[in-house]
């Protein structure tokens, strides 16, 4: 790249310019999953929204695909060469408790969001993992912790402000831009740069929740007695249950190190005295209890509900819905993925349903709302590549195939899991068409491609 083209992107933002022999290159283009990075052309570390512009205009001019990364949990694909834009400087926060509403820019994490929501009695439909950032989470749908009391946070967006293919700045909303506000949400950045989004909040101040805890050699039966739980309970109850492989490490508790530990989540939105009554037939069925923290919780507190590590790691990710998940089907993860598993694996069965499967008052691109659960599987790769663990996830969706409904691009994987067949599962049909045919109204040139990407129609 010529050295006054870069002179001139450098005159024209506020960020930084980085390329690949620059310091502090890669520490821009490192997000939280290791497994893989972009090795861009160039990096603009964005500050403003006039950054942004002048970074896709720049690419437009050369002919450059662009990706955007604000945390990097959700890759699909490394960028080899085009133009990365980082958004973590793009930091606002501002809450309307009147219109119990929030506007954020592009690179603000959930952690930043709910501090200044709580005080006024006002949450987030966030995540279990706080430092994921909002906007690629809401544009993906956001399956959230209170998912099944008020439904995809992605049906809350009152607009949004996105920079599109040739540079240029819109503000959108469900009634100025129809078509391209229902991409959005859900094409996620095939569409645009969204670089601020206002949402609603829901009036939540405090939970009755947090876990239980069962040694899956004296409990070997809980992921079957979760399901059988779950097949009657009110709305109010969010819960889901992970198998994890504890290392034999001192910073691990006692009473879990070395051992494969069912976790079961709670997140109750109704009283502690109801949310106890609902909870004590599970702890009772599913076998002995190892601990337990359950309790009434401020929701600013929330995040130690699921305590997932905020430390970036190398993991590889994959992801299917279901409208029904019985007992064979928790016979059919455990035989792929329990304790026997020759690869430490972490999988969470979600209980969807409820608010999650109501239409949006404004409609948007996320689909699968008829689906009940959601499995995800997560390997760790210390000490394994993504080649020793592909088959053993292959082996597992491809038993449980037929009963899926279809996938969820808030925990797709990357690489070979970020494929044609799992975009295709992400979507209805007539979703994904047209989507194909906004995107070739919106970007023709498929600029936005190093993502979970919609090629354009054709037009034949």
């Amino acid at each position: 790249m010529k050295h006054a083209d870069i002179r001139q992107l450098v005159s024209q933002v506020e960020g930084p310019v980085l390329l690949p022999e620059d310091e502090g290159y890669d520490e821009e283009r490192t997000g939280f999953n290791l497994a893989l990075r972009h090795r861009p052309d160039v990096i603009v570390g964005a500050s403003r929204t006039e950054d942004v512009q002048a970074a896709v205009r720049f690419a437009a001019e050369r002919g450059l695909p662009v990706a955007v990364q604000a945390t990097g949990h959700g890759y699909s694909l490394p960028a080899e060469g085009g133009l990365l834009i980082t958004t973590g400087r793009m930091a606002g926060v501002q809450v309307d408790p009147e219109r119990q509403t929030v506007t954020v820019d592009a690179g603000v994490r959930f952690e930043q969001v709910i501090p200044e929501t709580a005080p006024h009695g006002l949450a987030p439909l966030n995540g279990s993992a706080p430092h994921v950032g909002v906007v690629s989470y809401v544009l993906g749908g956001g399956v959230g912790l209170l998912v099944r009391t008020y439904g995809y946070a992605s049906d809350r967006v009152r607009s949004l402000d996105v920079v599109t293919a040739d540079g240029n700045l819109l503000h959108v909303t469900p009634e100025t831009e129809p078509d391209l506000y229902w991409a959005l949400i859900g094409g996620r950045d095939n569409f645009g740069i969204v670089t601020r989004l206002e949402m609603g909040l829901v009036p939540v101040a405090t939970l009755f929740g947090g876990g239980l805890f069962f040694d899956a050699e004296a409990a070997p039966d809980v992921l079957q007695a979760y399901v059988r739980w779950t097949e009657d309970l009110p709305e109010e109850m969010n819960s889901s249950v992970a198998l994890i492989p504890f290392p034999q490490d001192p910073d691990v508790p006692e009473p879990m190190r070395g051992r494969h530990i069912y976790h079961v989540r709670i997140a109750y939105t109704g009283t502690p005295e109801d949310g106890e009554r609902l909870v004590a037939p599970l702890r009772e069925a599913a076998g002995p209890v190892l601990m337990e923290v359950l309790r009434e919780m401020p929701y600013a507190e929330s995040a130690s509900i699921h305590d997932d590590p905020p430390v970036a790691a190398p993991f590889l990710r994959e992801v299917a819905l279901f409208r029904d998940f019985d007992e064979d089907a928790a016979r059919t993860v455990l035989e792929h993925a329990g304790p026997q598993a020759p690869l430490p694996v972490v999988f969470e069965l979600r209980h969807l349903g409820g608010a999650f499967a109501r239409e949006p008052e404004h409609p948007n691109a996320v689909g699968h709302r008829d689906a009940r659960y959601l499995l995800s599987v997560v390997t760790l790769l210390f000490g394994v590549t993504e080649d020793d663990t592909r088959p053993l996830l292959t082996r597992l969706f491809d038993a449980l195939e037929p009963r899926s409904t279809g996938t969820s691009l808030n925990f797709m994987g990357h690489g070979e899991n970020a494929g044609d067949k799992q975009l295709r599962a992400a979507y209805a049909p007539a979703d994904l068409k047209r989507l194909a045919e906004l995107k070739a109204k919106h970007d023709p040139e498929n600029r936005f491609r190093l993502n979970y990407n919609i090629p354009p129609a054709s037009g034949n």
